[in-house]
């Protein structure tokens, strides 16, 4: 019996020491991280009055199962792929633990019921993971230009037509606000623009609306101070979906992030004419969030070809305009003149000489 335990074990901590690192290195996940690590430590406290005897019963050559792969097993084909076989790997490793430790004759002091809650443990955190893995490919691309396709902004133009312009221009991701529409005609327009989107391989977010997330298969939802609660969005979303929030504060934005944002857009940085009861937060702000947020952090209002760069300086990953774009004669060009801007800043990191000070 002690040949098995150890067994499993070594799979137990050999599984929670990749997921630990994907969080770690991959995600940069703090929070994540911190959870595998400590579940890891505990289970090394567990087994140490066993650690002796365990490793003098070990027998690994003469072990029937080792060195032998089995025919069906291949190499993993992606990151979530990895995750799913490693939690596998350390949930079934727990389940043989806790059926071993309801024995009479068992020398495992674990109870089977914190076994058991530890295998619940696990399969919430795999869940965390892999839904950061699939939203990983998405949020690397909040790093550009971010239209916000206000309706009420398009003077009478189409919304297909003004969202290929701006994404001929560079625009990477495309939110639909509309405050005048039946929920039928919104929700016509954004089955229409993420078909584009899609195409063009670029993001789509709705803004407010869950329902209308969902039905037009969006990308993501972003959402206001009095909108939905994050954690509810989280929740009713699949697990490949973003969800964004809007912020003013430093303490908002804190709090989106322990309640599931993937992004935060902070603003408004500069005066707007978009939007009447704006909160000018300016670009203090922006840089205290930056101090104490890790997500990616998009700055809106106000921002145009004079201030973009000052407002990547201060922290921001990306930049939403509506009026920068919406309010040219040339929307493909305002938009190509803005990305290019910002691309500039991130490829030399602000500096003149081109070399990165980040």
């Amino acid at each position: 019996m002690l040949r098995l335990i150890d067994a499993n074990f070594d799979r137990l901590g050999e599984g929670l020491r990749v997921l630990e690192d994907v969080a770690r290195f991959l995600l940069n996940d703090a929070e994540l991280c911190q959870q595998l690590k400590t579940l890891r430590h505990r289970l090394v406290e567990d087994i140490h009055p066993l650690e002796q005897q365990l490793l003098a019963a070990r027998k690994v050559r003469e072990d029937v199962g080792a060195f032998k792969g089995l025919p069906g097993e291949a190499k993993h084909k992606d990151l979530p792929a990895l995750v799913i076989a490693n939690s596998r790997r350390v949930q079934e490793s727990l389940r043989v633990l806790e059926e071993f430790a309801r024995l009479s004759n068992t020398p495992l002091a674990i109870k089977p019921a914190k076994l058991e809650h530890l295998r619940f443990e696990v399969y919430e955190l795999e869940q965390k993971l892999l839904s950061k893995l699939l939203r990983q490919d998405k949020l690397s691309r909040l790093t550009g230009l971010y239209l916000v396709l206000d309706t009420q902004a398009l003077g009478g133009r189409h919304e297909v037509e003004v969202a290929v312009q701006a994404i001929r221009g560079g625009a990477k991701v495309i939110q639909l606000r509309d405050k005048q529409y039946s929920k039928a005609k919104l929700l016509e327009v954004a089955q229409k623009l993420k078909k584009v989107c899609t195409e063009k391989e670029v993001l789509f977010i709705i803004n407010d609306y869950l329902d209308i997330a969902l039905a037009s298969g969006a990308d993501g939802l972003h959402l206001g101070q009095k909108d939905l609660p994050l954690s509810e969005a989280r929740r009713l979303l699949p697990m490949d979906k973003l969800v964004g929030c809007s912020t003013t504060t430093l303490s908002q934005a804190v709090r989106a992030q322990s309640a599931g944002a993937d992004y935060i857009a902070v603003g408004s940085i500069y005066p707007t004419l978009s939007k009447e009861d704006f909160k000018l937060v300016g670009l203090d702000t922006l840089r205290r969030i930056r101090g104490k947020v890790s997500l990616p952090l998009v700055a809106i209002g106000g921002i145009d070809q004079t201030n973009v760069e000052e407002v990547m300086k201060a922290g921001a990953n990306g930049v939403a305009v509506i009026s920068a774009v919406l309010g040219a004669e040339d929307v493909e060009g305002a938009a190509r003149e803005l990305a290019a801007r910002i691309e500039q800043f991130r490829s030399t990191g602000g500096s003149e000489d081109g070399e990165s000070n980040l």
